[in-house]
């Protein structure tokens, strides 16, 4: 018997996201589309013919259930509505499917302990789709600390923002505690790349926010303190000029990315400086982050290994939000 070469994708839901990550899957050399679905009728087929319209064979749905079923689909990728995370990849689980949930993967801690503890008695591999961990940049960034260049990390900034377009106003229709608003949009990515730098959780957080009157944040800042003095700033909004960036700053210097949660066609740029006054501006590859993610979760499932982005990890980010949104309500610093 031959081992299997490439893991059959199905997609449940059409989607905004799905965009990027239908053609990375038809892209990525270890997976293969077989199946999208979607709720609304002709929308799955409509989204296979504009994002993968050379692709043949694959089957759109008019409902979610038939690609759950499907005999010949390993795994489900999930990007429906927040609230909906852990009901489907619950479901998908139950199916015997490896799920990649968009981010975040769920509301809650607890919601994220149901999904784990389905995962390990399934068998199954699950991850949260954080794909700005797969571009190459960060890697060059890791090994820039490493090298003891910019000396010990103090301070970590991260700011994600665009004016909302008309057409996604729905994302702050919506209570913060029903998914709404900015933080559980892109306050995921915010707050991830704020962790990254630092090992194991913050000891707490403190957060303002901007809330509409269906009760969403449209604009939140926040601190998390790591102890003696280290801190991760995050900012994010619907209401500013875009901007997807992180700033690292040491003991003895700084690194910063210009374009963190970019378009794949986007060249990266990473700017990092000293104290003794080196100053560098340093150009990478083009690289495909969501093709990276397909082929790392892929590869992962068809060879046994483990995901980079474990769902310990999703579970410790879901506590900093959490511990974020608290604040918010309370006014004070909250612990994690």
């Amino acid at each position: 018997m031959t081992e299997q070469k490439v893991l059959r994708w199905g997609i449940l839901g059409a989607a905004r996201v799905t965009e990027r990550l239908m053609p990375a899957i038809v892209e990525a050399e270890n997976a293969r589309l077989v199946a999208i679905a979607s709720r609304r009728p002709g929308a799955a087929a409509e989204t296979l013919a504009k994002y993968a319209p050379d692709e043949q064979g694959v089957v759109a749905f008019d409902d979610l259930d038939s690609v759950l079923n499907h005999a010949e689909i390993d795994a489900v990728y999930l990007p429906m509505a927040n609230e909906e995370h852990t009901e489907w990849a619950i479901k998908a689980i139950e199916q015997g499917k490896h799920v990649l949930i968009e981010k975040p993967m769920a509301l809650s801690v607890e919601d994220i302990d149901t999904i784990i503890a389905a995962a390990d008695q399934h068998q199954v591999t699950v991850m949260e789709g954080f794909m700005y961990c797969f571009h190459p940049q960060h890697d060059y960034v890791t090994d820039l600390i490493a090298s003891g260049a910019i000396g010990d990390v103090r301070t970590v900034k991260t700011c994600f923002s665009f004016r909302m377009k008309p057409a996604r106003l729905y994302r702050i229709e919506r209570d913060i505690n029903q998914g709404g608003g900015a933080m559980w949009d892109i306050g995921p990515y915010a707050i991830h790349t704020a962790r990254k730098w630092f090992e194991g959780l913050p000891k707490s957080a403190m957060a303002m926010a901007k809330l509409n009157d269906f009760g969403a944040d449209t604009c939140l800042s926040g601190v998390l303190d790591y102890d003696d003095g280290r801190f991760a700033h995050f900012d994010i909004s619907f209401e500013r000029a875009r901007r997807s960036e992180y700033e690292i700053i040491g003991t003895l210097g700084g690194i910063k990315c210009d374009t963190v949660w970019q378009n794949p066609d986007n060249a990266p740029v990473i700017h990092w400086w000293t104290d003794a006054g080196e100053q560098h501006e340093v150009a990478l590859p083009v690289a495909n982050h969501f093709v990276e993610e397909i082929k790392h979760f892929s590869d992962c499932v068809l060879n046994g290994k483990s995901p980079a982005l474990s769902v310990l990890d999703a579970r410790e980010n879901c506590q900093v939000i959490t511990a974020a949104l608290r604040s918010v309500q309370s006014g004070q610093k909250e612990r994690i």
